[in-house]
């Protein structure tokens, strides 16, 4: 697309790096109001300040500086459509005029079910939320309640919300996670209930024996996990892995919980269940549901989606099914054809084989690693990761350095090393993309940085 701006945005290039004045000037006027400047920690202590923005159009972002960046963090996965796509942009014009909010059912709402259920193959009923740390508890109630058991599983590295009952193990640090084998849960955040360690159970992810084990006890509700671990790292799971988990699941009573936050909806249509081929009892679902509107999801087993209005399950939510957002659902649901798929499949592989020959080039040492539609750079490994301990040993400081140098250079990218593509990432954005990394790694290289 042809991306058109009021006035010319600010180039970057080496000798002439971009400015975040305006922004850092902006942050801290902010923070008179905003705890920190910033309406999320994962916001906060970005390099080299967090940004504030004015509008946002196909891949790219244009900030309070002036700057044009092109965007890979994408909402942090939401915006598969890139920004502002016109068709739903229109369609959610189209409903603003029919109203905000009712408490009550529409059409809208029951045409974005029809569609998940007809995507998502564990889909047999669903149900709207707002945020995908929600859903995932609404799962976990639904697995309690069918199972009468109370634990849960989850692994190293994966995030399933901010709650105190899983915010465990997201990104421990290793001198705190005990054995590799039986892993100690590491609490996220101060202010957590320690207790809630005792409905938990953490083990590392790719190990289906250890997995198989654990079930055989028969105390586990649920086992609840991302089927590609993409929110640290975006590491595939081993041959057999899935099928394995799925096995061991129904041989032992345990509900089979994919959080497809992340993955739903951006590896496929039907998200990471369909392209590996499992399905899942239950599946959770936000950001790229509504390319960028506040909608998550839960779907899965009619029975067990049914336990909401006939086994005694409470859920709910003032602003599940908000009409605007499931306009915006809908719209984005519609557009997620097998043409978009395969632009995006082409775009992040060559992005993916550039960063691959430039970091060779220059001698340094990476694992470039994941699916056309989110990958992860990982500097210091010289192979793929296979869970999260393995990814932990990345040289992070240096991977923050080079995403500082990139920002300089009008990309922006996330600190964490995942990259999220969108349909409008095109071939002119992704040459762009590989010269200004080649300038950032030419640049730190010679500094000894990486």
């Amino acid at each position: 697309m042809t991306v058109t701006s009021p006035a010319a945005p600010a180039a970057a290039s080496a000798s002439r790096p971009l400015s975040f004045d305006k922004s850092v000037e902006a942050i801290r006027t902010n923070s008179q109001w905003i705890s920190g400047g910033v309406n999320s920690n994962f916001r906060l202590n970005i390099s080299p300040t967090p940004l504030v923005f004015e509008r946002g159009e196909g891949a790219y972002l244009y900030d309070v500086d002036g700057n044009r960046l092109i965007d890979y963090y994408l909402g942090m996965g939401p915006m598969i459509l890139g920004h502002k796509p016109q068709a739903l942009v229109d369609a959610v014009k189209s409903q603003i005029d029919n109203g905000i909010l009712f408490a009550g059912q529409t059409a809208i709402e029951a045409e974005a079910a029809r569609l998940v259920c007809e995507l998502v193959p564990s889909a047999e009923r669903m149900r709207f939320g707002s945020s995908g740390s929600e859903v995932d508890q609404a799962a976990m109630r639904l697995a309690r309640a069918a199972t009468g058991r109370t634990k849960i599983l989850k692994f190293e590295g994966h995030y399933h919300g901010w709650f105190d009952n899983v915010l465990w193990s997201t990104a421990p640090a290793l001198d705190a996670a005990g054995p590799a084998d039986a892993p100690t849960p590491v609490i996220g955040s101060k202010g957590q209930l320690k207790d809630t360690a005792d409905t938990l159970v953490v083990l590392p992810w790719n190990n289906l024996e250890l997995l198989e084990a654990r079930l055989a006890q028969g105390d586990i509700a649920a086992v609840i996990m991302e089927a590609a671990m993409c929110n640290q790292g975006a590491v595939h799971p081993l041959a057999g892995y899935l099928e394995g988990v799925r096995e061991a699941c129904t041989r032992t009573g345990t509900i089979l919980i994919f959080d497809e936050v992340i993955t739903g909806f951006r590896l496929a249509p039907g998200g990471a269940q369909e392209l590996f081929g499992v399905t899942p009892d239950l599946s959770t679902f936000g950001k790229a549901i509504a390319n960028g509107f506040p909608v998550a999801a839960i779907a899965g087993r009619a029975d067990l989606m049914d336990m909401f209005t006939s086994g005694g399950v409470v859920h709910g939510g003032t602003y599940n099914a908000q009409p605007i957002a499931m306009a915006a659902t809908a719209a984005t649901l519609k557009s997620l054809t097998p043409a978009l798929y395969k632009k995006i499949g082409v775009s992040g592989t060559a992005l993916q084989e550039g960063f691959k020959e430039i970091f060779a080039s220059a001698g340094v040492t990476a694992s470039v690693v994941g699916f056309p539609q989110v990958f992860h750079v990982a500097l210091g490994l010289d192979k793929p990761a296979r869970d999260f301990r393995d990814l932990a040993k990345m040289n992070r400081p240096a991977y923050i350095a080079l995403t500082t140098a990139l920002m300089y250079r009008g990309v922006r990218a996330l600190e964490r090393g995942a990259w999220f593509l969108s349909s409008e990432h095109d071939a002119g954005v992704i040459n762009d993309t590989l010269d200004a990394m080649r300038d950032a790694v030419r640049e730190l290289k010679a500094k000894g940085t990486i």
